[in-house]
Protein backbone atom coordinates (compact mmCIF):
# COMPACT_ATOMS: atom_id res chain seq x y z
CA UNK A 1 0.00 0.00 0.00
CA UNK A 2 2.91 2.47 0.36
CA UNK A 3 3.79 2.28 -3.29
CA UNK A 4 -0.31 3.38 -4.03
CA UNK A 5 -0.39 5.84 -1.43
CA UNK A 6 3.05 7.15 -2.96
CA UNK A 7 1.48 7.44 -6.30
CA UNK A 8 -1.49 9.11 -5.41
CA UNK A 9 0.12 11.45 -2.85
CA UNK A 10 2.38 12.72 -5.98
CA UNK A 11 0.19 12.26 -8.60
CA UNK A 12 -0.01 15.57 -9.89
CA UNK A 13 3.55 15.90 -10.06
CA UNK A 14 4.04 15.02 -13.79
CA UNK A 15 7.61 15.63 -15.10
CA UNK A 16 7.99 19.00 -16.78
CA UNK A 17 11.28 19.82 -18.76
CA UNK A 18 13.73 22.45 -17.12
CA UNK A 19 13.39 24.19 -20.44
CA UNK A 20 14.85 24.03 -23.86
CA UNK A 21 17.76 22.80 -25.56
CA UNK A 22 19.91 24.88 -27.54
CA UNK A 23 19.90 22.85 -30.24
CA UNK A 24 18.60 19.00 -30.95
CA UNK A 25 21.73 16.86 -30.16
CA UNK A 26 23.18 13.58 -31.97
CA UNK A 27 21.42 10.60 -30.90
CA UNK A 28 22.56 6.96 -31.60
CA UNK A 29 19.12 4.44 -31.79
CA UNK A 30 20.95 1.44 -30.48
CA UNK A 31 18.71 -1.58 -31.49
CA UNK A 32 20.45 -5.31 -29.59
CA UNK A 33 19.16 -7.84 -31.25
CA UNK A 34 19.78 -12.16 -31.38
CA UNK A 35 18.14 -14.46 -33.62
CA UNK A 36 14.89 -11.86 -34.19
CA UNK A 37 13.82 -12.55 -38.15
CA UNK A 38 10.48 -12.50 -37.25
CA UNK A 39 10.40 -8.63 -36.27
CA UNK A 40 13.74 -7.05 -36.75
CA UNK A 41 12.54 -5.52 -40.02
CA UNK A 42 9.20 -3.86 -38.15
CA UNK A 43 12.01 -2.66 -35.31
CA UNK A 44 14.76 -1.26 -37.84
CA UNK A 45 11.82 0.33 -39.78
CA UNK A 46 10.25 2.02 -36.55
CA UNK A 47 13.66 3.27 -35.64
CA UNK A 48 14.11 5.25 -39.03
CA UNK A 49 10.94 7.14 -38.73
CA UNK A 50 11.90 8.50 -35.47
CA UNK A 51 10.77 12.37 -36.19
CA UNK A 52 14.25 13.78 -35.69
CA UNK A 53 16.96 15.36 -38.41
CA UNK A 54 18.47 12.77 -40.63
CA UNK A 55 22.02 14.35 -39.82
CA UNK A 56 21.27 13.67 -36.47
CA UNK A 57 20.22 10.40 -35.94
CA UNK A 58 22.49 7.11 -35.89
CA UNK A 59 21.08 3.92 -36.08
CA UNK A 60 22.61 1.03 -34.44
CA UNK A 61 21.85 -2.63 -35.20
CA UNK A 62 23.92 -4.58 -32.96
CA UNK A 63 23.35 -8.06 -34.11
CA UNK A 64 24.35 -11.11 -32.16
CA UNK A 65 21.96 -13.43 -34.53
CA UNK A 66 22.93 -16.85 -35.43
CA UNK A 67 20.81 -17.58 -38.18
CA UNK A 68 19.14 -15.51 -41.33
CA UNK A 69 17.99 -12.42 -39.28
CA UNK A 70 21.88 -11.26 -40.16
CA UNK A 71 21.18 -11.38 -43.72
CA UNK A 72 17.37 -9.71 -42.98
CA UNK A 73 19.18 -7.08 -41.01
CA UNK A 74 22.13 -6.23 -42.96
CA UNK A 75 19.34 -5.72 -46.30
CA UNK A 76 17.38 -3.39 -44.19
CA UNK A 77 20.41 -1.70 -43.11
CA UNK A 78 21.40 -1.39 -46.77
CA UNK A 79 18.16 -0.07 -47.99
CA UNK A 80 18.06 2.72 -45.36
CA UNK A 81 21.52 3.95 -46.36
CA UNK A 82 19.77 4.27 -49.52
CA UNK A 83 17.58 6.51 -48.78
CA UNK A 84 19.92 8.78 -46.97
CA UNK A 85 19.96 7.50 -43.24
CA UNK A 86 22.94 6.82 -40.89
CA UNK A 87 22.93 2.87 -40.38
CA UNK A 88 25.57 1.59 -39.16
CA UNK A 89 25.15 -2.80 -39.01
CA UNK A 90 27.73 -4.01 -36.39
CA UNK A 91 27.48 -7.62 -36.05
CA UNK A 92 29.54 -10.00 -33.42
CA UNK A 93 30.97 -13.45 -34.44
CA UNK A 94 30.87 -14.03 -30.64
CA UNK A 95 28.09 -13.24 -28.18
CA UNK A 96 30.28 -12.06 -25.22
CA UNK A 97 28.46 -10.34 -22.43
CA UNK A 98 25.19 -11.30 -24.21
CA UNK A 99 23.24 -7.86 -24.13
CA UNK A 100 25.08 -6.19 -21.98
CA UNK A 101 28.34 -7.00 -24.19
CA UNK A 102 26.33 -5.99 -27.75
CA UNK A 103 25.36 -2.46 -25.62
CA UNK A 104 28.84 -1.84 -24.16
CA UNK A 105 30.67 -2.38 -28.02
CA UNK A 106 27.56 -0.24 -29.67
CA UNK A 107 28.81 2.28 -26.83
CA UNK A 108 32.40 2.14 -27.96
CA UNK A 109 31.67 2.75 -31.49
CA UNK A 110 28.42 5.23 -31.10
CA UNK A 111 28.84 9.10 -32.21
CA UNK A 112 25.77 10.09 -30.51
CA UNK A 113 25.90 12.22 -27.22
CA UNK A 114 22.74 9.75 -26.28
CA UNK A 115 21.77 6.75 -26.45
CA UNK A 116 18.07 5.57 -27.15
CA UNK A 117 17.85 1.86 -27.02
CA UNK A 118 14.79 0.07 -27.99
CA UNK A 119 14.42 -4.11 -27.76
CA UNK A 120 13.39 -6.40 -31.30
CA UNK A 121 9.89 -6.58 -29.84
CA UNK A 122 9.14 -2.61 -28.85
CA UNK A 123 7.70 -0.25 -31.85
CA UNK A 124 8.57 3.56 -30.50
CA UNK A 125 6.26 6.00 -32.68
CA UNK A 126 7.78 8.75 -34.24
CA UNK A 127 7.40 11.71 -31.88
CA UNK A 128 9.17 9.38 -29.34
CA UNK A 129 12.10 11.52 -28.90
CA UNK A 130 10.56 14.86 -29.88
CA UNK A 131 8.53 14.04 -26.79
CA UNK A 132 11.84 12.62 -24.35
CA UNK A 133 14.16 14.53 -25.54
CA UNK A 134 13.58 18.03 -24.04
CA UNK A 135 14.04 16.51 -20.16
CA UNK A 136 17.50 16.85 -21.07
CA UNK A 137 17.86 20.84 -20.82
CA UNK A 138 18.80 19.84 -17.07
CA UNK A 139 22.54 18.30 -17.46
CA UNK A 140 21.78 16.42 -14.38
CA UNK A 141 19.36 14.14 -16.28
CA UNK A 142 21.23 11.19 -17.18
CA UNK A 143 17.50 8.73 -18.21
CA UNK A 144 14.62 9.73 -19.63
CA UNK A 145 12.33 6.26 -20.03
CA UNK A 146 9.15 5.80 -20.79
CA UNK A 147 6.33 3.12 -20.47
CA UNK A 148 5.59 0.12 -21.91
CA UNK A 149 2.34 -0.58 -23.82
CA UNK A 150 1.40 -3.79 -25.50
CA UNK A 151 0.40 -4.97 -28.65
CA UNK A 152 -0.63 -8.28 -27.90
CA UNK A 153 -2.94 -7.66 -24.72
CA UNK A 154 -6.12 -9.29 -25.63
CA UNK A 155 -3.97 -12.27 -27.29
CA UNK A 156 -4.88 -14.76 -24.73
CA UNK A 157 -5.86 -14.98 -21.08
CA UNK A 158 -1.81 -15.63 -20.45
CA UNK A 159 -1.19 -11.87 -22.28
CA UNK A 160 -4.35 -10.44 -20.35
CA UNK A 161 -2.49 -10.61 -17.01
CA UNK A 162 0.57 -10.03 -18.13
CA UNK A 163 -0.43 -6.94 -18.82
CA UNK A 164 -1.94 -6.03 -15.61
CA UNK A 165 0.95 -7.14 -14.14
CA UNK A 166 3.06 -5.00 -15.84
CA UNK A 167 0.75 -1.96 -15.71
CA UNK A 168 1.14 -1.83 -12.48
CA UNK A 169 4.85 -2.25 -12.25
CA UNK A 170 4.73 1.07 -15.03
CA UNK A 171 1.70 3.14 -14.46
CA UNK A 172 2.18 3.01 -10.29
CA UNK A 173 5.30 1.88 -9.15
CA UNK A 174 7.27 3.91 -11.44
CA UNK A 175 5.05 6.98 -11.24
CA UNK A 176 5.52 7.12 -7.47
CA UNK A 177 8.90 5.70 -7.46
CA UNK A 178 10.01 8.92 -9.78
CA UNK A 179 7.93 11.65 -8.30
CA UNK A 180 8.40 10.55 -4.20
CA UNK A 181 12.43 10.71 -4.85
CA UNK A 182 13.11 7.05 -4.91
CA UNK A 183 15.13 5.33 -6.92
CA UNK A 184 13.94 3.73 -10.26
CA UNK A 185 15.30 1.81 -13.03
CA UNK A 186 15.83 1.41 -16.93
CA UNK A 187 13.72 -1.42 -18.19
CA UNK A 188 16.34 -2.11 -20.69
CA UNK A 189 14.39 -0.71 -23.71
CA UNK A 190 12.11 2.38 -24.35
CA UNK A 191 14.43 4.62 -22.91
CA UNK A 192 17.56 7.28 -24.01
CA UNK A 193 20.20 7.73 -21.77
CA UNK A 194 22.94 10.31 -21.89
CA UNK A 195 26.36 8.53 -22.99
CA UNK A 196 28.09 10.76 -20.18
CA UNK A 197 26.02 9.32 -17.51
CA UNK A 198 26.06 5.77 -19.03
CA UNK A 199 30.09 6.62 -18.69
CA UNK A 200 30.04 7.72 -15.53
CA UNK A 201 28.51 4.54 -13.94
CA UNK A 202 30.98 2.23 -15.47
CA UNK A 203 29.54 1.29 -18.29
CA UNK A 204 27.59 -1.83 -19.61
CA UNK A 205 28.62 -4.46 -17.05
CA UNK A 206 27.75 -8.32 -18.01
CA UNK A 207 28.00 -10.01 -14.09
CA UNK A 208 24.23 -10.16 -13.67
CA UNK A 209 21.30 -10.60 -16.42
CA UNK A 210 19.60 -7.27 -15.60
CA UNK A 211 22.09 -4.94 -16.90
CA UNK A 212 19.76 -2.08 -17.13
CA UNK A 213 18.59 -2.93 -13.22
CA UNK A 214 22.38 -2.89 -12.75
CA UNK A 215 23.33 0.56 -15.05
CA UNK A 216 20.15 2.47 -13.09
CA UNK A 217 21.65 1.78 -9.67
CA UNK A 218 25.36 2.43 -10.34
CA UNK A 219 24.41 6.07 -12.33
CA UNK A 220 22.10 7.33 -9.54
CA UNK A 221 24.42 6.37 -6.49
CA UNK A 222 26.92 8.38 -8.53
CA UNK A 223 24.33 11.13 -8.60
CA UNK A 224 22.60 11.71 -11.74
CA UNK A 225 18.47 12.00 -11.69
CA UNK A 226 16.53 9.68 -14.13
CA UNK A 227 12.78 10.62 -15.72
CA UNK A 228 9.77 8.58 -16.07
CA UNK A 229 6.94 9.50 -18.71
CA UNK A 230 4.45 7.38 -18.09
CA UNK A 231 2.21 9.32 -20.82
CA UNK A 232 4.85 8.44 -23.21
CA UNK A 233 3.97 4.79 -23.87
CA UNK A 234 6.14 2.08 -26.30
CA UNK A 235 3.94 -0.71 -27.17
CA UNK A 236 6.03 -3.97 -27.05
CA UNK A 237 5.03 -7.89 -27.42
CA UNK A 238 3.94 -9.94 -24.99
CA UNK A 239 5.32 -13.68 -24.07
CA UNK A 240 2.56 -16.15 -25.84
CA UNK A 241 4.33 -19.19 -24.78
CA UNK A 242 4.13 -19.33 -21.04
CA UNK A 243 7.64 -21.19 -21.26
CA UNK A 244 8.86 -18.08 -22.55
CA UNK A 245 6.89 -16.08 -20.44
CA UNK A 246 8.74 -18.34 -17.57
CA UNK A 247 12.61 -17.78 -19.25
CA UNK A 248 11.76 -13.63 -18.77
CA UNK A 249 10.42 -14.02 -15.37
CA UNK A 250 13.36 -16.15 -14.45
CA UNK A 251 15.98 -14.04 -16.33
CA UNK A 252 14.30 -10.88 -14.62
CA UNK A 253 14.64 -12.46 -10.86
CA UNK A 254 17.80 -14.10 -10.79
CA UNK A 255 19.22 -10.69 -11.82
CA UNK A 256 17.69 -8.94 -9.81
CA UNK A 257 18.83 -10.81 -7.08
CA UNK A 258 22.36 -10.59 -8.46
CA UNK A 259 22.13 -6.79 -8.73
CA UNK A 260 20.91 -6.51 -5.06
CA UNK A 261 23.61 -8.92 -4.36
CA UNK A 262 26.20 -6.81 -5.93
CA UNK A 263 24.99 -3.11 -5.14
CA UNK A 264 23.30 -3.05 -1.91
CA UNK A 265 26.38 -2.98 0.05
CA UNK A 266 27.24 0.21 -1.08
CA UNK A 267 23.30 1.43 -1.35
CA UNK A 268 23.20 1.67 2.07
CA UNK A 269 26.50 3.32 3.14
CA UNK A 270 25.55 5.85 0.45
CA UNK A 271 24.48 9.10 1.81
CA UNK A 272 21.00 9.24 0.31
CA UNK A 273 17.33 9.44 2.87
CA UNK A 274 17.11 5.93 4.37
CA UNK A 275 13.62 6.00 2.94
CA UNK A 276 15.21 6.35 -0.84
CA UNK A 277 18.13 3.16 0.52
CA UNK A 278 15.14 1.41 2.13
CA UNK A 279 12.90 1.29 -0.88
CA UNK A 280 16.09 0.24 -2.86
CA UNK A 281 16.66 -2.46 -0.38
CA UNK A 282 12.93 -3.27 -0.96
CA UNK A 283 13.06 -3.60 -4.69
CA UNK A 284 15.66 -5.26 -4.80
CA UNK A 285 15.19 -8.15 -2.52
CA UNK A 286 11.22 -7.98 -3.22
CA UNK A 287 11.68 -11.28 -4.94
CA UNK A 288 12.70 -13.78 -2.04
CA UNK A 289 8.35 -13.18 -1.47
CA UNK A 290 8.86 -16.76 -4.19
CA UNK A 291 10.61 -18.36 -1.94
CA UNK A 292 8.49 -17.85 0.83
CA UNK A 293 5.37 -18.69 -1.33
CA UNK A 294 7.09 -22.26 -2.52
CA UNK A 295 7.39 -22.58 1.51
CA UNK A 296 3.61 -21.80 2.28
CA UNK A 297 2.70 -23.49 -0.47
CA UNK A 298 4.71 -26.76 1.20
CA UNK A 299 2.91 -26.02 4.75
CA UNK A 300 -0.42 -24.90 3.70
CA UNK A 301 -2.16 -27.91 3.86
CA UNK A 302 -0.46 -29.28 7.47
CA UNK A 303 -1.35 -25.62 8.67
CA UNK A 304 -5.30 -26.03 7.83
CA UNK A 305 -5.18 -29.72 9.38
CA UNK A 306 -3.79 -28.41 12.34
CA UNK A 307 -6.00 -25.42 12.50
CA UNK A 308 -8.91 -26.91 11.86
CA UNK A 309 -8.52 -29.55 14.95
CA UNK A 310 -7.92 -25.79 16.98
CA UNK A 311 -11.67 -24.81 15.13
CA UNK A 312 -11.38 -21.87 12.74
CA UNK A 313 -13.67 -20.06 15.18
CA UNK A 314 -11.12 -19.12 17.39
CA UNK A 315 -8.54 -18.04 14.77
CA UNK A 316 -10.82 -16.02 12.43
CA UNK A 317 -10.22 -12.68 15.09
CA UNK A 318 -6.47 -13.15 13.51
CA UNK A 319 -7.09 -14.57 10.32
CA UNK A 320 -9.25 -12.23 8.63
CA UNK A 321 -7.61 -9.02 9.37
CA UNK A 322 -4.13 -10.80 7.81
CA UNK A 323 -6.25 -12.12 5.04
CA UNK A 324 -8.05 -9.07 4.13
CA UNK A 325 -4.83 -6.63 4.19
CA UNK A 326 -3.18 -8.77 2.33
CA UNK A 327 -5.59 -9.16 -0.27
CA UNK A 328 -7.03 -5.55 -0.70
CA UNK A 329 -3.18 -3.93 -0.74
CA UNK A 330 -2.40 -6.65 -3.87
CA UNK A 331 -6.13 -5.29 -5.74
CA UNK A 332 -5.65 -1.51 -5.29
CA UNK A 333 -2.21 -2.23 -6.68
CA UNK A 334 -3.48 -3.60 -9.62
CA UNK A 335 -6.84 -2.24 -10.03
CA UNK A 336 -5.70 1.61 -9.85
CA UNK A 337 -3.24 0.76 -12.69
CA UNK A 338 -5.71 -0.30 -14.67
CA UNK A 339 -7.98 2.95 -13.83
CA UNK A 340 -5.88 5.50 -14.67
CA UNK A 341 -5.01 3.56 -17.95
CA UNK A 342 -8.96 4.75 -18.37
CA UNK A 343 -9.58 0.91 -17.74
CA UNK A 344 -12.72 -0.37 -15.79
CA UNK A 345 -12.46 -1.53 -12.37
CA UNK A 346 -15.23 -4.37 -12.67
CA UNK A 347 -12.92 -6.02 -15.08
CA UNK A 348 -9.90 -5.81 -13.38
CA UNK A 349 -11.37 -6.88 -9.77
CA UNK A 350 -12.66 -10.01 -11.41
CA UNK A 351 -9.28 -10.96 -12.81
CA UNK A 352 -7.52 -10.62 -9.41
CA UNK A 353 -7.89 -14.67 -8.71
CA UNK A 354 -5.93 -14.65 -11.92
CA UNK A 355 -3.50 -12.89 -11.50
CA UNK A 356 -2.99 -14.08 -7.67
CA UNK A 357 -3.29 -18.00 -9.30
CA UNK A 358 -0.44 -17.25 -11.85
CA UNK A 359 1.70 -15.48 -9.03
CA UNK A 360 1.32 -18.75 -7.21
CA UNK A 361 2.29 -20.92 -10.31
CA UNK A 362 5.03 -19.10 -10.92
CA UNK A 363 6.43 -19.39 -7.43
CA UNK A 364 8.72 -22.67 -8.28
CA UNK A 365 9.94 -21.02 -11.52
CA UNK A 366 11.24 -17.87 -9.63
CA UNK A 367 12.01 -19.37 -6.39
CA UNK A 368 14.70 -21.38 -8.24
CA UNK A 369 16.04 -18.45 -9.73
CA UNK A 370 16.22 -16.30 -6.60
CA UNK A 371 18.85 -19.16 -4.95
CA UNK A 372 20.73 -19.13 -8.04
CA UNK A 373 21.16 -15.23 -8.11
CA UNK A 374 22.33 -15.54 -4.35
CA UNK A 375 25.15 -17.95 -5.41
CA UNK A 376 25.90 -17.08 -9.07
CA UNK A 377 27.22 -14.40 -11.37
CA UNK A 378 25.40 -13.39 -14.45
CA UNK A 379 24.63 -17.01 -16.75
CA UNK A 380 23.69 -17.31 -19.62
CA UNK A 381 21.53 -14.62 -21.11
CA UNK A 382 18.07 -16.63 -21.93
CA UNK A 383 16.13 -14.35 -24.91
CA UNK A 384 12.29 -14.05 -24.61
CA UNK A 385 11.32 -15.73 -28.21
CA UNK A 386 9.01 -12.97 -30.02
CA UNK A 387 6.81 -14.12 -33.03
CA UNK A 388 5.13 -10.84 -34.20
CA UNK A 389 1.99 -11.29 -32.46
CA UNK A 390 0.33 -8.34 -32.35
CA UNK A 391 -4.08 -7.61 -31.50
CA UNK A 392 -6.13 -11.16 -30.53
CA UNK A 393 -4.32 -12.35 -34.39
CA UNK A 394 -1.72 -14.41 -35.48
CA UNK A 395 0.40 -18.10 -34.86
CA UNK A 396 3.42 -18.96 -33.30
CA UNK A 397 3.20 -22.22 -32.31
CA UNK A 398 4.85 -23.52 -35.83
CA UNK A 399 7.45 -20.92 -36.05
CA UNK A 400 11.35 -20.98 -34.70
CA UNK A 401 12.61 -19.73 -31.71
CA UNK A 402 10.69 -22.38 -29.49
CA UNK A 403 11.23 -21.52 -25.74
CA UNK A 404 12.85 -24.70 -23.58
CA UNK A 405 10.61 -26.05 -21.49
CA UNK A 406 12.48 -26.83 -18.10
CA UNK A 407 12.37 -29.94 -15.59
CA UNK A 408 10.50 -27.93 -13.14
CA UNK A 409 7.70 -28.29 -15.17
CA UNK A 410 7.37 -31.76 -13.62
CA UNK A 411 7.69 -30.32 -9.76
CA UNK A 412 5.09 -27.59 -10.84
CA UNK A 413 2.94 -30.46 -12.02
CA UNK A 414 3.17 -32.54 -8.79
CA UNK A 415 2.19 -29.48 -6.56
CA UNK A 416 -0.94 -29.61 -8.97
CA UNK A 417 -1.47 -32.93 -7.55
CA UNK A 418 -1.07 -32.28 -4.27
CA UNK A 419 -3.38 -29.30 -4.22
CA UNK A 420 -6.05 -31.61 -6.31
CA UNK A 421 -6.13 -34.29 -3.75
CA UNK A 422 -6.06 -31.80 -0.56
CA UNK A 423 -8.68 -30.08 -2.33
CA UNK A 424 -10.54 -33.50 -2.24
CA UNK A 425 -9.61 -34.30 1.20
CA UNK A 426 -10.94 -30.65 2.54
CA UNK A 427 -14.36 -31.09 0.61
CA UNK A 428 -14.94 -34.76 2.03
CA UNK A 429 -14.04 -33.66 5.71
CA UNK A 430 -16.18 -30.57 5.49
CA UNK A 431 -12.98 -28.01 5.90
CA UNK A 432 -14.77 -25.60 3.85
CA UNK A 433 -12.78 -22.63 5.00
CA UNK A 434 -9.77 -23.89 3.63
CA UNK A 435 -11.14 -24.44 -0.12
CA UNK A 436 -10.46 -20.74 -1.53
CA UNK A 437 -6.75 -20.77 -0.39
CA UNK A 438 -6.75 -24.56 -1.85
CA UNK A 439 -8.04 -23.65 -4.84
CA UNK A 440 -6.24 -21.08 -5.70
CA UNK A 441 -3.02 -22.87 -4.94
CA UNK A 442 -4.36 -25.58 -7.24
CA UNK A 443 -5.47 -23.66 -10.04
CA UNK A 444 -2.08 -21.65 -10.42
CA UNK A 445 0.11 -24.57 -10.45
CA UNK A 446 -2.28 -26.89 -12.92
CA UNK A 447 -2.46 -23.81 -15.11
CA UNK A 448 1.61 -23.09 -15.29
CA UNK A 449 2.08 -27.02 -15.13
CA UNK A 450 -0.79 -27.79 -18.18
CA UNK A 451 -0.02 -24.35 -20.38
CA UNK A 452 4.13 -25.86 -20.31
CA UNK A 453 2.97 -29.18 -21.13
CA UNK A 454 0.76 -27.94 -23.71
CA UNK A 455 3.48 -25.87 -25.43
CA UNK A 456 5.88 -28.69 -26.19
CA UNK A 457 8.76 -28.52 -28.33
CA UNK A 458 7.55 -29.30 -31.80
CA UNK A 459 9.18 -29.17 -35.42
CA UNK A 460 9.45 -26.08 -36.53
CA UNK A 461 8.69 -24.48 -40.00
CA UNK A 462 10.87 -22.07 -41.45
CA UNK A 463 10.41 -18.14 -41.17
Amino acid sequence: MLIVSLYYRHRGAAARPAGALDSLPRVSVQLPIFNEVYVVERLIAAAAALDYPKDRLEIQILDDSTDETRAVAREAARRLAALGHDVAYRPRTRRDGFKAGALQAGLESARGEFLAIFDADFVPAPDFLRRAMPHFADPRVGLVQARWDHLNRDYSLLTRIQSILLDGHFVIEHTARHRSGRFFNFNGTAGVWRRRCVEDAGGWQADTLTEDLDASYRAQLAGWRFVYLPDLAVPGELPVDVNGFKTQQHRWTKGSIQTGRKLLPAILRSRHPWRVKAEALVHLTGNFSHVLVVLLALLLVPAILIRERIGWQRLIALDFPLFFGATFSFAAFYVSSQCELGRGWKRTLSAMPFLMSLGIGLSLNNARAVLEGLFSSAGEFARTPKYRIEGSEGRWRDKKYRARRDAFVAAEALLAAWFLFATVFAMKENYWTALPFLLIFLNGFAYIAGLSLWSRARPAASP
